[in-house]
């Protein structure tokens, strides 16, 4: 890729939007200082993913934003642009195939920042990664700054270690290897984060075991409840049904009840309807009498109101004309007075005129005055000028001569002081013995040998730390197993002891066994064991026996006076050779399988298990039934009972279903738990002692590598002391005769700056005769250039204060015209008024004259004989309504006699729908509660005994208690104990995953570090002998070459060895200031040849060169321009020449920047043509 654009706007001093185009591969930039060349080079250094303030010159990343200047405000947005030629296809990744790359970096004041690669929005990475391996970048060696140089030359070790990966294309894989560690680093906390999952999981199974047991056996208890409930809403059901029905028969009858009654009573009402319709007639005609009795009212009140308004209008009439008088009075007299104000006026205007023309003559006068007075002191201050720019000049030519004077003497006295420093250094120059080279070089044989034995030493153990690590992840895997199958032992006992527990949860039953002082006596069941297989048959023979007592005496059962809340066995255990029986031949009894741990309860059981015997199946009891004895009985595995004439089926209905099969399973669970503690136990300690072996191998390696750190140091001190000595004898002699070359330089350079003092001398003396002449021509033609500027000063007085009274007179002539407009506006606004107030008054005599009330008076005598008639014949039609009001209270007592009777029966009916709804409602809400059942499959469950609510209630009650005696259940134990268990194996997988995937990463570092070893010793030796080749061109002679601080070259340090021709010295740090710069440019120029970054940014590295060595640079930039694009910022003219384009910056403008391109070949073509023209 080749650098070919560059567009600025808004980054620091180029407020503008700036084009840098840069055709060729030896770029310029030039301009004074100050001028913001150097901000081209931040820049580029910037939009390359430069995130530190500092190294960008300012302290916030806001200060590459245009801040502002004396004549320009700040702005809010800096961007810039880098442009790209890839026609050749050589930028990485997916941006290859584009021809031209653009990479742009943008950001706010508010320290938003953004990047774009061909207008895509991207990734600071993104950036850096186009660039990885090129030598670009914001800190790579492709980009030197001022004092960058000498950073380079001086850095640590270390820092000198980056640009050689940088060089190597490295730095890519330096990224990767960081992103593999922060990942396996993650690694690590996902495995312990799931360790601790695993464990916390293994607590949880545990408990989740137990609850998942009871939770079981409240699903069976729940399903019996729900059965039971359900036939419990059958019944319930039925019978609101059954009273649903008599309530419906006794409505019917009622029914019929009301409605004769009812069409009785719709025969009064019809009579009374005529009645009433007859009596509103009446009414209606006394309203219409009445109507007429108040419009007369309101006629008379009406004529009253207007007698009274007429007398009010008369005094109001009379009173606005007196009013209206009186205002014309006084608008007749206000127009005199204006009349008197316009004639003073009139006055003051013809005095006015008069002033004004008086002025205007003078003013006039004094102008013309003016222009004069202003060309002589004009041309008596330009004189003046003169004489002092020249006075000035000649001081400044004096100033420039006394300073080249200083100048020459300072120089004259450093040669002098460097002529003695140089004497005293050959007389003091230091001698190095062979004696002391020898004795290091022992010392350092020595060391190498005893670093050998400990390389051998570290890599056996290294070898071993690998197997010991192999053993205890075994070990640690192992346990972990066997914790596991402990934990679900433990958790499946637990459970099942738990259930045992919930055998004697009856609180009614413990309180009566506590008043007795029974509740400690053991139970039946703990005593015995019958094999596998027997346990419901068991179960269905003893039943509630299992959970018997054993008492010491059944005689102390007579004298309580209760007995228990629910069924309760007891026996008293005795010796084993009573009650024995005879069993019937080729019979299998019962009680073969049982065996008793306690010997005392056999006969107990022989009493309760006599006559029962084991068949396998009914068919097989029902086959042999012919041989039972007199109460005897066949048992099968389930339970199932075989009689001589019937069979009895069996089904667990008592919560001691399963004990028995429990208990055994309790113990068997035991015997493992005790087992598998022991082998865990066992496995604990392995994993201890390979933990121990692990670390014992570790401790072995950790001093053995601290103290080859520090042999490795000591053999690399011992080299650099060996090499010292050689070379500080070499040094010794070289320094003798350069010094003896030095002296005689000095001597001849002070002879010329001695001759060039005294022509300085000489030209002093010229110029202070010159000036002491040009003093009093100076001084005469400021006394006149004075005088001539006081008389213009007071002709200008003159003339502002004649023009001054001109203006007054013109206002106050002005102010009389609008004094006398203003009062002869007001005279006619007056007359317009006195019209209007003429004419109200006429109005106002004619409406008074016009006001007459005796019309009014005879029409109320006439409304007033209109309302007595009203009157007599309003109390003849109220007469007649009373009349008509008496026959309508008869029939409306014949109603309510009716209504009377009807009321009972309506109440009646009513009740008896509110009780029909009521079983209606109870019917559809005991529907509602089966909906979903099976009402038919219920049908067959209601056996006789069971079909009255009140059993099947208690039935309701029983199971209720029972899962009361669970106590709290976790019903989705069972779900929460799946999903646990699923959870611990995805998270074993996981940690499978976790710990392959750490296994993959740890290759991948070894992969890389190999690599990356390879990649820099290649590079390592590469550098340094291109670094042998391009330091004795620059240096023209001498050696350089670089030295690594340590055996590993991934964590070692670099260091540059450079000796110039003739010196031996032993380190950089002894080298001028120029031989730096050269050094250090041979070592960036040896990693451009082995690695060429598409552009070298170069900002003044000639600075501290002379010109045969800017030559020597320029000449090997020249060289290596064909493979690398070179843009420089250089006041050297040397370099300047070496350019093909020219960029200028220049800052007419205070604090902004502008660029003016030059093409140097374009301008020798143009100079030649002209030279042929």
């Amino acid at each position: 890729m080749r650098l070919s654009h560059i567009k600025l706007a808004g980054f620091k001093s180029f407020v503008d939007p700036t084009h840098i185009t840069l055709p060729g591969q030896i770029v310029g930039v030039v301009g004074p200082n100050g001028c913001g060349k150097s901000n081209v080079i931040d820049a580029l250094r910037w939009v390359l993913g430069e995130s530190k303030a500092s190294a960008l010159r300012g302290e916030t990343m806001q200060d590459v934003i245009f801040n502002g200047s004396s004549q320009r405000k700040p702005v809010s947005r800096a961007s810039v642009e880098l442009i790209f030629d890839n026609s050749l296809g050589k930028a990485a990744g997916q941006w290859s195939s584009y021809a031209e790359i653009s990479i742009k970096r943008v950001l706010l004041r508010d320290g938003d920042s953004s990047y774009h690669i061909n207008n895509q929005h991207v990734r600071r990475k993104d950036i850096t990664d186009i660039f990885l391996g090129t030598g670009l970048g914001p800190r790579a060696y492709a980009i030197i700054e001022q004092g960058m140089i000498s950073r380079i030359i001086e850095a640590k070790p270390e820092e000198l270690r980056i640009f050689l990966e940088e060089a190597a294309g490295v730095s890519k894989y330096r990224d990767r290897r960081r992103e593999t560690e922060l990942r396996i680093g993650d690694t690590r906390d996902n495995l312990l984060r799931v360790s601790d999952i695993q464990q916390e999981l293994e607590k949880q199974l545990v408990h989740l075991s137990t609850q998942a047991e009871v939770a079981r056996q409240y699903r069976v208890l729940e399903t019996q409840r729900d059965t039971t409930q359900h036939l419990f809403w059958l019944v319930k059901k039925q019978e609101a049904e059954a009273q649903r029905a008599r309530f419906a028969q006794t409505m019917d009858k009622t029914r019929t009840e009301l409605e004769a009654e009812t069409a009785r009573l719709r025969d009064i009402e019809a009579q009374l309807e005529t009645t009433r319709s007859g009596h509103y007639q009446l009414s209606d005609a006394l309203h219409v009498r009445q109507g007429e009795l108040y419009t007369a009212n309101a006629e008379i009140a009406r004529l009253e109101q207007q007698i009274k308004h007429v007398a009010d209008q008369r005094q109001r009439l009379t009173q606005q004309i007196s009013n209206t008088e009186k205002q014309i009075e006084q608008q007749q007299h206000q127009r005199q007075g204006i009349h008197s104000l316009i004639e003073h006026w009139q006055r003051q205007q013809d005095g006015a005129a008069a002033k004004v023309a008086e002025a205007e003559q003078h003013a006039q006068l004094e102008s013309q005055n003016l222009p004069q007075a202003e060309e002589t002191a004009r041309i008596a201050q330009e004189r003046y000028n003169e004489l002092l720019r020249e006075q000035l000049k000649l001081e400044q030519q004096l100033q420039l001569a006394d300073t080249q004077h200083a100048n020459l003497q300072r120089n004259i006295q450093q040669m002098e002081s460097r002529r003695s420093r140089l004497l005293l250094e050959k007389d003091n120059l230091p001698y190095h013995g062979a004696a002391a080279l020898q004795q290091t070089q022992q010392q350092l044989t020595e060391l190498e040998a005893e670093r050998a034995a400990q390389v051998q030493q570290l890599a056996n153990l290294q070898e071993q730390l690998p197997l010991a690590d192999n053993e205890r992840r075994n070990q640690r895997a192992s346990l972990q197993q066997q914790e596991r199958v402990l934990a679900q032992t433990e958790a499946r006992l637990h459970a099942l002891q738990q259930l045992q527990q919930h055998l004697d949860n009856d609180k009614n039953l413990n309180a009566w066994l506590q008043h007795h002082q029974l509740e400690k006596l053991p139970r039946l069941w703990q005593s015995i064991r019958i094999e596998n297989g027997w346990e419901d048959a068991l179960e269905a023979v003893l039943r509630e026996r299992l959970n018997a007592l054993a008492m010491p005496s059944l005689g102390d059962a007579a004298a309580w006076n209760d007995t228990p809340s629910v069924k309760l066995a007891l026996f008293a255990p005795a010796a084993a050779g009573q009650n024995s029986i005879v069993e019937a031949n080729q019979l299998t009894p019962l009680l073969s399988y049982v065996q008793c741990q306690d010997a005392q309860v056999l006969p107990a059981m022989r009493d309760w298990l006599t006559h029962i015997y084991a068949v396998a199946d009914v068919a097989q009891g029902y086959a042999q039934r012919a041989q039972l004895p007199a109460g005897g009985w066949f048992v099968t595995p389930q339970g199932h009972f075989v009689g001589a004439h019937s069979v009895l089926f069996h089904a667990p209905d008592s919560q001691l279903h399963g004990v028995l099969a429990r208990q055994r399973e309790i113990e068997k669970l035991e015997q493992e738990s005790v087992e598998q503690n022991h082998n865990a136990d066992y496995s604990r300690q392995q994993v201890a002692l390979a933990e121990q072996r692990y670390q014992a191998i570790e401790m072995q390696i950790a001093p053995l590598r601290t103290s080859g750190n520090e042999l490795q140091q000591s053999l690399h001190g011992m080299q650099m002391q060996i090499l010292k000595l050689n070379q500080a004898q070499e040094r010794s002699a070289e320094r003798t005769m350069q010094i003896e070359r030095e002296m005689q330089e000095v001597a001849e350079l002070m002879g010329a700056e001695q001759h060039q003092q005294l022509g300085v001398d000489e030209q002093m003396a010229i110029l202070r005769e010159q000036i002491s002449a040009f003093h009093a021509q100076v001084d005469e033609a400021q006394r006149h250039a004075n005088a001539q500027d006081s008389a213009l000063r007071e002709q200008r007085g003159r003339a502002q204060q004649a023009q001054h009274a001109l203006q007054e007179a013109r206002f106050f002539a002005k102010t009389c015209t609008e004094k006398i407009t203003d009062l002869q506006h007001n005279i006619r606004q007056i007359a317009d008024a006195l019209a209007q107030f003429e004419q109200n008054l006429t109005q106002l005599r004619g409406d008074l004259s016009g006001s007459d009330d005796e019309t009014a008076k005879q029409q109320l005598q006439d409304a007033l004989h209109v309302r007595q008639a009203c009157e007599q014949a309003l109390g003849e039609a109220r007469n007649i309504l009373e009349n008509a009001t008496v026959n309508l209270q008869k029939f409306e007592q014949d109603r309510l006699a009716c209504e009377y009777k009807l009321n009972p029966l309506r109440e009646k009916l009513n009740e008896l729908t509110l009780k029909e709804q009521e079983a209606r409602l109870h019917f559809e809400q005991w529907a509602e509660q089966l909906q979903g059942v099976d009402e038919l499959a219920l049908l067959p469950l209601l056996e006789a005994g069971r079909n009255k609510p009140n059993v099947l209630q208690n039935d309701l009650n029983k199971l209720n208690g029972d899962i009361e005696a669970l106590g709290a259940v976790n019903l989705a134990a069972l779900e929460e104990l799946q999903a646990a268990t699923e959870r611990k194996a995805y998270l074993d997988a996981q940690a499978k995953d976790l710990n392959d995937a750490m296994a993959t990463l740890e290759d991948a570092i070894r992969s890389i570090d190999k690599e990356s070893r390879n990649l820099l010793m290649d590079t390592y030796n590469q550098v340094n002998q291109h670094l042998s080749e391009l330091f004795p061109i620059l240096f023209a002679g001498g050696e350089a070459r670089l030295v690594l601080t340590g055996e590993e070259i991934l964590d070692s340090g670099v260091q540059v060895m450079a000796q110039p021709p003739g010196k031996k010295n032993s380190t950089i740090h002894l080298m001028s200031g120029g031989e730096k710069a050269l050094t250090a440019i041979a070592l960036i120029f040896s990693m451009f040849q082995l690695n060429p970054a598409p552009f070298c940014l170069l900002d003044e590295v000639d600075a501290p060169l002379d010109d045969t060595n800017t030559e020597r640079l320029c000449a090997l930039i020249r060289k290596m321009s064909q493979h690398t694009q070179f843009v420089f910022i250089s006041h050297n003219k040397i370099t300047m020449e070496l350019a093909q384009q020219l960029v200028g910056v220049t800052m007419q403008e205070k604090g902004v920047s502008k660029v003016v391109a030059v093409d140097i070949e374009e301008a020798l073509r143009m100079r030649d043509e002209q030279l042929v023209a």
